[in-house]
């Protein structure tokens, strides 16, 4: 794998490649080091023209626990805001002997652009360009949902439990809930969740569902109780995105009452699942208008846990982009050497 910058980029067996990688990454953090030898003398940077705070310190923290170096750029205070383009920015880390960029830009393609315009020689992950894609949440979903669920949706004993080694998400229904519009994390949802096998369904007030939907490999319903009636599997709530909307709803809803209450995730919808069903949410979370605070805050939900798998399956991609290729004995195939340096 040298880049990763779609959900779409992924078939089925990288895509559980990447997931079982992640499993072995998230065992070694339940040791008392946490550190491995993978990608020393590595450089990873982090070039955000975009606001964040769980996605970037999530790639700092995994590039660090595989021993990598770690420069973190922002847009905000450095040359780009003085209007340097990001070709210059990009052969300018190039110099400094970055061996990965991880990219965040508010311009859909922009990923695309570094990773396939000559300018540099680095391999480009992916996170979070425009509206268009953001294939490590995807990815980090998909292993929250697998961990916690079987296919058939049976509950599994716990997170520590068997997490499913191998295995898509076949037969598993999932509901993603809100502002799908401006969503990128839906849009790289559907696109992995239905490949490795999951039936997803859309859902969402007219306005704030794409045209073209259609042609999304997934069901589409403006009727948010009429779903959670069919029993799903998973629920994702996403955050309404009011600053794509020029202010409160931008024309979009009428009120954040309003959307509340038809879109809106609360204990008495929360009650109507299924005793298996997971809550799930990209954060940030806008709490009080698509989900209640109840519903964050209860036993069904897996946000605080989503953060943490974010970081091991970071490390996954992070292992298969720069180390992945190289010799047997850091291959996740080498048995006991496998990508954590010892045996899980």
């Amino acid at each position: 794998m040298r880049h990763l910058l779609s959900a779409a980029d992924l078939d089925r067996p990288t895509a559980i490649q990447v997931l079982d990688t992640a499993v072995q990454m998230a065992a070694t953090q339940a040791r008392e080091i946490k550190k491995l030898p993978t990608l020393r003398g590595k450089t990873v940077v982090n070039l955000f023209f975009e606001d964040s705070t769980r996605t970037r310190i999530s790639f700092e923290t995994a590039a660090k626990r595989l021993s990598a170096d770690v420069i973190n750029f922002a847009a905000k205070g450095s040359s780009v805001s003085k209007g340097e383009s990001l070709k210059d920015t990009a052969q300018t880390l190039q110099a400094m002997g970055a061996d990965a960029v991880v990219i965040r830009h508010p311009a859909s393609g922009a990923p695309h652009s570094l990773a396939h315009s000559g300018w540099v020689d680095t391999a480009v992950i992916n996170a979070g360009d425009g509206t268009h894609q953001h294939p490590t949440q995807a990815l980090l979903d998909a292993f929250t949902i697998r961990r916690h669920l079987s296919p058939g949706g049976v509950r599994r004993v716990g997170p520590g439990g068997d997490q499913g080694v191998g295995a898509g998400l076949d037969g598993l229904r999932v509901a993603i809930i809100g502002d799908i519009l401006h969503s990128r994390v839906a849009r790289s949802n559907v696109q992995l969740l239905s490949m490795l096998g999951a039936e997803v369904t859309l859902v969402g007030p007219p306005t704030l569902v794409p045209i073209g939907v259609e042609t999304w490999p997934c069901q589409t319903s403006y009727d948010l109780d009429g779903v959670l009636a069919t029993g799903p599997d998973a629920v994702m709530m996403l955050r309404v995105q009011r600053e794509r909307m020029g202010g409160g709803g931008g024309g979009f809803f009428p009120s954040a009452a309003e959307y509340t209450h038809s879109y809106g995730l609360d204990a008495r919808r929360i009650a109507r699942l299924p005793e298996h069903s997971i809550v799930m949410h990209p954060g940030p979370m806008n709490r009080g208008l698509e989900i209640s605070a109840d519903a964050a805050d209860s036993a069904r939900a897996v946000i605080v846990e989503q953060v943490a798998n974010g970081v091991a399956v970071r490390m996954a991609v992070l292992y298969l982009v720069l180390a992945g290729d190289s010799s047997a004995e850091t291959s996740p195939d080498a048995g006991s050497s496998g990508p954590t340096g010892a045996a899980l």
